[in-house]
């Protein structure tokens, strides 16, 4: 497997890292997410625009304690892939860029979401780990979603 098939395979898994399903222990973003970016390094910026407070985090600890919270409070959250990844790597950097959709369920609702996710990693000797990331979201209709992201209840 060629780099850029690698950090496609990476991509792709890291997008249904963020799977819920109703019932599933509370999310744990070291567990799930602790072999996908870069822990030591000190050039971590990782920002999504669905975080309400628009934080930008230095460190993967940091990113995890964003979205612990709102995830434990998740009923559900289902992704499928619309687009990508499309992936340029060389020497120890590479770029990849997806695009997802989702339905996030709360105790409060469902919302359906496109967001397109774009990650820089770098060949670390443990492998690719992510260094930067961007995700871009919006809101789409109520009910958007639902032949893409059936009800799997």
């Amino acid at each position: 497997m060629n780099d850029e098939q690698l950090i496609a395979d990476l991509h792709h898994r890291w997008v249904f890292g963020w799977e819920r399903d109703e019932g599933d222990a509370p999310f744990d973003f070291q567990r799930t997410f602790g072999g996908f970016y870069d822990s030591d390094s000190p050039d971590v910026r990782l920002y999504d625009d669905f975080d309400p407070e628009q934080r930008v985090a230095t460190t993967a600890a940091g990113y995890g304690a964003i979205w612990e919270p709102a995830f434990r409070g998740m009923v559900s959250a289902h992704h499928a892939v619309d687009d990508g990844p499309h992936v340029i790597a060389c020497h120890d950097l590479a770029a990849s860029t997806l695009v997802f959709v989702a339905r996030v369920t709360t105790p409060d609702g469902a919302t359906d979401i496109r967001t397109t996710t774009s990650l820089v990693w770098r060949r670390t000797p443990g492998g690719w780990r992510i260094v930067r990331e961007h995700n871009s979201s919006r809101v789409l209709p109520a009910g958007a979603l639902d032949d893409v992201l059936p009800d799997r209840r």
